[in-house]
């Protein structure tokens, strides 16, 4: 079983197919792909699937995530995971948003913001988050909402960042699908 440091383990069963072409359960155990943030106390994220194109490829048995986690998805792909958001009262005053998003290879997605309010980010992807537990905030440069278990926020390329003021943490399942570039319309 994969090591969950002060993380919700998340049970993974991914299906495929036998020798004479029959459906199967091909694995089912605790996604193994995990990644605890460095400065960042139960702050986890666990990998479940990727996909490096569209379509999707369902041959084949190989594993496509690897126990180095990456912000983004593949290009032309996608990724599921799984980001367990600690209460921001943990950590929030003494954190470092180049460490924790260099710890998974994207210091660059700072370019649009200092990483300070609440780690404001972008990424060039389409991301599908559904709160699964807890309740958190969703930050845009203007806005700002209050997200609970149940509901769904679909972010397009946006400069965003999350913000988990209440004193449980909050868990969130994200598809993230590589997307073009946001380009602001000229003239604006």
């Amino acid at each position: 079983m994969a090591e969950h440091i002060n993380g919700h383990p998340v049970r993974r069963v991914v299906t495929g197919h036998n020798s004479t072409g029959q459906s199967v359960i091909q694995e089912d155990e605790m996604s193994p792909f995990t990644l605890a943030m460095p400065n960042v106390p139960g702050l986890v994220i666990t990998d479940l699937w990727k996909t490096f194109g569209t379509p999707a490829d369902n041959s084949g048995s190989s594993e496509p995530c690897s126990k180095s986690i990456t912000l983004t998805p593949p290009s032309g792909g996608s990724v599921l995971r799984m980001v367990q958001f600690p209460p921001d009262s943990g950590y929030m005053d003494n954190w470092d948003a180049h460490t924790s998003f260099s710890a998974m290879g994207s210091a660059s997605v700072l370019e649009h913001g200092d990483g300070g309010k609440a780690g404001m980010h972008r990424t060039h992807s389409v991301d599908y988050a559904l709160v699964m537990s807890g309740e958190i905030w969703a930050l845009m440069d203007e806005d700002e909402t209050l997200l609970r278990a149940g509901d769904v926020l679909i972010q397009r390329g946006t400069n965003h960042g999350w913000s988990n003021r209440s004193n449980e943490p909050a868990l969130v399942a994200f598809v993230l699908i590589d997307a073009k570039p946001y380009v602001m319309p000229e003239g604006e």
